[in-house]
């Protein structure tokens, strides 16, 4: 087995995953129609950590096959890049960067800030599971869909997405590899210009002499210099939203958002659930709930 083979047959157990319930956390059913229209507006504040706990769960998944045991164990990397990878004889590591998503969130809130100098090779992949509680907002958590992606695209469509020099610029990490572990660098940042309009129109002439592919994004050494002129020169801020799964702009996690969108659940789509649940009309979200079949048991309920 080869990098490209071990990581063709974990995407496809992951894949696999889709309908599967993960037994780690059960939020009780509301004993009330008024309970439930107050869970819905805070079960997306659930979602760091089941989210978590289902990229933990994974691992395990993962090492229940028995194809890669003559192989390695699949091992979580924490803090380190990626979140798991394949330890063992195939070399280059196979590996995969796993992101939860809640869709009832506002929107896919992980990062994707990692160098396209990490993907080289092609060896690592994005996992995304999509999840919901059983019950759209009680339940265990259930996966409703996993995308697949190659690191190496995500991170080239995320840099095509962003890079416009001089008014935003993605700029690497300095070398750090004679850092300790923990020090080392290894995410892209992004930049917005704020500087005045003939500082921008300085900024453009600057960028012209680049020559014609001098807006093309490179992460190697030589162009990182010339966007650090810029950096230099003229004012620019830090992008606190800089990289979010949501505005990558990737072709098939943008397919793939749009697909659990559209899918069904409790006789209604989760994008009409997400409309409904996150609305500020109670009264909507009443009649919601009393679909998913909750109604008044009385405070007696809550105690056993």
């Amino acid at each position: 087995m080869n990098t490209q083979q071990a990581i063709e047959a974990a995407a496809k157990h992951l894949q696999r995953l889709e309908g599967h319930v993960f037994d780690v956390l059960n939020v009780s059913k509301p004993v009330s129609v008024e309970a439930a229209v107050n869970l819905a507006k805070v079960v997306s504040k659930l979602s760091p950590m089941l989210g978590n706990m289902i990229e933990f769960n994974t691992v395990e998944v993962l090492n229940a096959v028995e194809r890669f045991h003559k192989f390695g164990k699949w091992i979580r990397q924490d803090p380190d890049f990626p979140d798991t990878i394949l330890s063992g004889s195939i070399s280059p590591t196979p590996g995969f960067e796993i992101k939860a998503w809640f869709p009832m969130a506002t929107e896919i809130t992980a990062r994707f800030k990692d160098s396209q100098n990490h993907f080289v090779n092609d060896n690592t992949y994005v996992a995304m599971l999509a999840w919901l509680p059983e019950h759209m907002i009680y339940g265990r958590p259930q996966i409703v869909g996993v995308c697949i992606a190659s690191g190496k695209t995500v991170a080239k469509a995320r840099d095509r997405h962003y890079h416009n020099p001089p008014d935003y610029l993605v700029l690497e990490p300095e070398d750090t590899r004679e850092r300790t572990r923990n020090l080392r660098q290894t995410n892209t940042n992004g930049y917005k210009f704020q500087g005045t309009p003939k500082q921008l129109r300085e900024a453009e002439t600057l960028v012209k002499t680049w020559g014609k592919a001098g807006k093309t994004y490179k992460p190697t050494p030589q162009y990182q210099a010339k966007l650090r002129q810029l950096i230099a020169r003229f004012p620019y801020r830090l992008d606190t939203n800089y990289a979010k799964m949501d505005r990558i702009k990737h072709a098939g996690i943008e397919a793939f958002k749009e697909s659990i969108g559209k899918k069904e659940f409790h006789g209604t789509s989760v994008n009409e659930w997400t409309r409904i649940l996150t609305s500020e009309d109670d009264s909507s979200i009443r009649t919601a709930v009393e679909i998913l079949g909750i109604k008044d048991s009385g405070t007696s309920a809550l105690v056993r």
